[in-house]
């Protein structure tokens, strides 16, 4: 059944667009990188969970307007086993995207990329790109463009995912 519904997820994925299946087994890189609040954090602290790296930048307008639903999703499926890690990817951004952020208070954690390491490690040059890692710290789908991430199929995908 697990593998049925990954299965289902990689080929709904290849059919939407905007997503592409990632080669199996390919690991996902591990970084660390700083938090709003200057706080170290690495992928690797997440083990054993969904994680969902979502690269983004305060002048981007589909970034913008995904970002709301990427908050409802991160509340429904929880911070147990499901993670959001939105990566910003501007330079000396940490004054800008904290005024970003005391207008648009998101509850999941905001890195700072501003040297671009972790965008290049990930060949994420497409604004917004969404990585999915699974709990084997896979990357399993790379989602290219702005998303309802709400949309029903999604929730359902990505809680498959979680619960499965």
């Amino acid at each position: 059944m697990k593998y049925t519904v990954l299965m289902l997820f990689a080929i709904l994925m290849m059919l939407s667009s905007g997503f592409a299946a990632e080669p199996a087994n390919q690991k996902a890189p591990d970084f660390t990188l700083e938090d709003m609040q200057g706080n170290k954090v690495s992928l690797s602290d997440f083990k054993g969970k969904i994680v969902m790296i979502n690269f983004w930048a305060t002048w981007c307008p589909p970034c913008i307007e995904e970002m709301p639903s990427m908050e409802k999703l991160y509340k429904k499926l929880g911070k147990e086993d499901f993670v959001i890690l939105a990566i910003n990817i501007e330079p000396d951004a940490r004054e800008y995207v904290a005024e970003f952020l005391a207008k648009n208070p998101y509850t999941y954690p905001v890195l700072l990329d501003g040297e671009s390491l972790v965008q290049e490690l990930y060949g994420a040059y497409r604004l917004p790109e969404t990585v999915i890692v699974n709990r084997q710290g896979e990357i399993v789908n790379r989602v290219v463009g702005g998303r309802d991430w709400m949309d029903e199929t999604m929730i359902q995908l990505l809680a498959s995912m979680v619960n499965g």
